[in-house]
């Protein structure tokens, strides 16, 4: 569905998983685990509504302008969803 963009090592066997909001712009992830009890009842049904569950693939397409702040822009499928960096800290993913 989607490519990967950015050449990037994957983690180090016993290092700490990688979540939506360490990867670097253009990479592409499939979210493997969602910690739902880190997220507000009512932002995780409107998160699953927006198809970001287990298994979907996504694409970081832009950061916030300061710093790295707040939103993070994720391509899922054919749509861009600003993402706050609370809610992408709650997904682990693999590159893809």
């Amino acid at each position: 569905m989607l490519s990967h963009m950015t050449a990037r090592a994957a983690p180090a066997l016993g290092s700490a998983p990688l979540t939506l909001d360490q990867l670097a712009r253009g990479d592409c992830a499939r979210i493997t685990h969602v910690d739902w009890s880190a997220v507000v009842e009512e932002d995780g049904r409107r998160l699953r509504a927006l198809g970001l569950d287990m298994g979907t693939e996504v694409r970081l397409a832009h950061r916030g302008v300061f710093a790295g702040a707040d939103p993070l822009a994720v391509a899922v499928g054919r749509m861009v969803v600003a993402l706050r960096r609370a809610h992408a800290r709650a997904m682990r993913v693999e590159l893809l």
